[in-house]
């Protein structure tokens, strides 16, 4: 069934509501009105946006667009997100930037206002996947807020409880869709434009809603080109990658029915040529967007398929309008409203196999301006949002156990990384496919080692401060355990790195990066401090304060938690793919995911192993790997909270600040692993080739 299909008897059943709160929205353009300055003006260019949205629809509707040029599509397609661009000064004149609205609006009111069109914002995409539903709700919000102006200003607490409310009792309906969008294969638009689109027609690009820049344009032209095999290749690596990690982790496949493909519009001839090779692993595709409306998101995060962002300024200035309805009340009503969404669909959850990620990178690096209007989450708030995440993977976690599906990740650069855009296309291609059987036996070599230590010591070297010592566990039968997963490319690609869980007590010291990219932000001069595996302490040098500083990293990687234990140490092995970043000067344009295969780095969070750690896990060489668990995870029978954070980011220290990595013995024997930057431990001479080259 097409997808529009699904929606007529939703659509007809608010067609009318929506068509009577436009009509409202036209007399107001077209009449007197009561309201005055300075909040008129507002209302003029939002009620505008909303008739501009009336009519992208009625144009996707009856598809008026399928007979213009890719020139008219693109300059349409500006002329949607043109309010809330970086370019020129159309952001810093838009009632979406909170700091103009503030300006504009005055404080309180400027914030609530600013919100209140941003969400509305959702309505391109609403409007171009006919989903009636949510323009309608917005449209009546709308109004609403309209009205209370047209009689006289209405209290602050009068319009921030009308914005409350509005987002409380709509939850049932948009948790409850978001959650079937990530299950639910019927659900087919972006499915339907990679299978059914001529992809040499770029006008399909369009059919998204999403914004689109010469990134999605140059690399859908790109794959266009290559010749099929190499597309055919490209999508086995990462096909068989996933297929690869049901075997190793030993998941009977043949149960699930269904693949999350996450990627970036662009990659469509690629994602095309996956679906059908995951399709004769009995598997059909669920493809949803990052979500839309603030109820569904997560700070700056984007899970879903995504394009390039109109401006990443705009999104972080939003990243805490949760403040506006984050209470004990609402946070009781999603996760109530989130068990029954899993629960009604506890069978497609059941056939659900995992996330199959496409990440892409080469964007200019980000570094968020902090602004005072930008609404904030309280102490409370911050408590109640760790609370939410919590119990939202914990039902999760019920419906779709992680001992249950698995996953895998490889990335690809996008246009923007640079003129030399193909070469570094090409040489990533290789890093992907690198000889895993030659890793292998490397990777084992460090691991036999690493087995013997009682802690390993890691520290920087110039300006770097890195100085850490890392308890490892006791190893019950060395004969037969291991601490070390001797990671190669299935899940995880490219391959190149051998990871552990630590013991947290003991484990201390300094974690030092001069410059690294954590979720697409830059953190400068980033400083951990580690007791008994723990952060107790952080800074950065990103603002002018120190207070500002604090609360970034806060807010980024301890995600509004007071600390997070380490959940993983690894030293990674992919000297190719460093020689390569280096060369190209992308090391600070890659993602975490070949990042981390670069040098020794430590994931704060969770393990490598959460929700999952009983499932027997063995290396090449037959051992087992023991090493899953750490004092927080142990506690998952007693004190669930204590034991998972839903959250694990790795910070990676690259190989020039490496100063030395010494396995040391019971017998207080000492043996280097990495000194000055290279492997200097005996079998380990191949590892070093790429720098001599």
């Amino acid at each position: 069934m097409e997808y529009c299909e699904l929606l007529k008897e939703v659509n007809e059943s608010v067609r009318e509501r929506y068509e009577l709160a436009m009509e409202r929205i036209h007399m107001f353009l077209e009449g007197d009105t009561s309201i005055k300055d300075p909040y008129l003006d507002y209302f003029k260019q939002v009620a505008q946006f909303m008739v501009q949205m009336d009519e992208l629809r009625t144009k996707v509707d009856i598809k008026d667009m399928k007979d213009a040029s890719f020139e008219e599509m693109q300059a349409y397609n500006h002329k949607l997100y043109e309010d809330v661009l970086e370019e020129g000064e159309h952001y810093n004149n838009s009632y979406a930037n909170p700091a103009f609205a503030v300006a504009k609006l005055g404080d309180g009111y400027g914030q609530l206002l600013s919100f209140l069109y941003t969400e509305l914002r959702g309505d391109i995409i609403y409007a171009v996947e006919q989903r009636l539903f949510d323009m309608t709700i917005h449209a009546e919000l709308f109004v609403e807020v309209l009205c209370m102006f047209e009689d006289e200003t209405p209290a602050e607490k009068e319009l921030k409880k009308v914005i409350y409310f509005f987002v409380s009792d709509y939850a049932d309906q948009t948790i409850d869709y978001r959650t079937r969008e990530i299950l639910d294969p019927t659900l087919s638009f972006a499915t339907d434009i990679i299978m059914n689109s001529n992809l040499s027609d770029l006008r399909y690009l369009f059919h998204y809603g999403e914004y689109i820049t010469d990134n999605e344009i140059r690399l859908a032209k790109f794959l266009n080109e290559m010749p099929e095999a190499d597309v055919e290749a490209m999508a086995y690596t990462y096909t068989h990658g996933y297929e690869e990690g049901f075997k190793v982790a030993g998941i009977d496949l043949s149960k699930k029915r269904t693949v999350n493909i996450r990627y970036a519009i662009g990659q469509e001839r690629m994602v095309r040529a996956a679906i059908l090779q995951f399709e004769k692993m009995g598997l059909t595709p669920v493809i949803y967007r990052a979500p839309i409306a603030r109820v569904n998101r997560k700070q700056t995060l984007k899970p879903g398929y995504t394009g390039t962002s109109a401006n990443k300024q705009y999104e972080y200035d939003h990243r805490g309008d949760d403040a506006l309805f984050l209470d004990k009340a609402f946070v009781e009503r999603k996760t109530a409203i989130l068990k029954n969404a899993y629960e009604t669909r506890k069978q497609l959850a059941k056939e659900y196999a995992g996330p199959a990620v496409i990440e892409v990178f080469g964007e200019q690096p980000f570094e968020p301006k902090n602004k005072i209007e930008n609404l904030k989450l309280s102490e409370t708030q911050q408590q109640l949002s760790v609370q939410a995440a919590t119990e939202s993977a914990k039902i999760v976690n019920e419906y779709i156990p992680q001992s249950e599906y698995s996953f895998t990740i490889i990335a690809y650069p996008i246009p923007e990384i640079g003129d030399n855009f193909e070469e570094i296309f090409a040489k990533i291609v290789e890093v992907n496919t690198l000889d895993n059987e030659a890793y292998k036996k490397v990777q084992q070599v460090i691991i036999d080692e690493l087995d013997r230590a009682v802690f390993v010591r890691v520290k920087g070297a110039g300006a770097n401060k890195t100085d850490m010592t890392v308890m490892m566990h006791e190893l019950a039968n060395p004969e037969k355990e291991t601490n070390f997963e001797n990671c190669t490319a299935d899940v995880n690609i490219p391959v190149g790195e051998v990871f552990t869980s630590p013991k947290l007590t003991g484990t201390k010291g300094v974690l030092n990066v001069s410059e690294v990219y954590l979720n697409d932000l830059k953190f400068n001069n980033i400083m951990l401090t580690f007791e008994d595996g723990k952060i107790s302490d952080y800074t950065c040098d990103n603002f002018d304060t120190e207070e500002e500083n604090r609360s970034y990293i806060k807010e980024n990687v301890l995600y509004n938690r007071d600390t997070l234990p380490i959940g993983e140490f690894a030293i990674g092995t992919n000297t190719t793919a460093y020689v390569m970043a280096n060369e190209y000067d992308i090391v600070y344009k890659l993602p975490i995911l070949i990042v981390e295969k670069m040098g020794p780095h430590f994931a704060v969070g969770d393990t490598c192993y959460s929700h999952s750690e009983e499932v027997r896990l063995y290396n090449p060489d037959g051992k087992e790997i023991v090493a899953k668990d750490n004092e927080c995870s142990l506690l998952r029978d007693t004190d669930e909270k204590e034991a998972y954070f839903n959250c694990h980011t790795d910070i990676t220290i690259p190989y020039d600040e490496i100063a030395e990595i010494v396995s040391v013995h019971g017998d207080g024997t000492e043996v280097k692993i990495i000194e000055n930057g290279r492997f200097v431990l005996a079998g380990c001479d191949i590892l070093n080739e790429p720098f001599q080259q």
